[in-house]
């Protein structure tokens, strides 16, 4: 199983971004699929999830500026990130839980500055 994410960038404190991941490979019962984020120095935390019956878990550090979402085609996921602030800079990762195991992709760098 691969995971693809793309979406990375830099942005200015108040801009949006939107985050995409795609799986792909030998994908059999998807769990949930969501996203992590990394600062420096410090482990991997929870950014938001969406389950596969579509109910979302959110940081609450996010509530209310980001979306997580399943996207048209299979295995996709997206997170839309609006109103950002520097403290939301950071490597996000997505990631995919199936049941036969944890997956993650490579890390995407989103740098919120003016």
């Amino acid at each position: 199983v691969q995971l693809q994410a793309y979406g990375g960038g830099l942005v200015q404190p108040g801009g949006s971004l939107r985050l995409s991941c795609a799986a792909s490979g030998s994908i059999s019962t998807v769990v949930f699929m969501g996203w992590y984020r990394q600062y420096p120095g410090k482990l991997r935390e929870l950014v938001a999830v969406i389950r596969n019956s579509n109910i979302t878990n959110y940081s609450d550090s996010v509530k209310g500026r980001f979306t997580i979402s399943r996207g048209n085609a299979a295995n996709t996921v997206s997170l839309q990130m609006n109103s950002l602030k520097p403290e939301d800079t950071a490597v996000y990762y997505c990631n995919l839980v199936l049941l036969s195991g944890n997956f993650w992709g490579q890390g995407t760098l989103v740098t919120v500055s003016s």
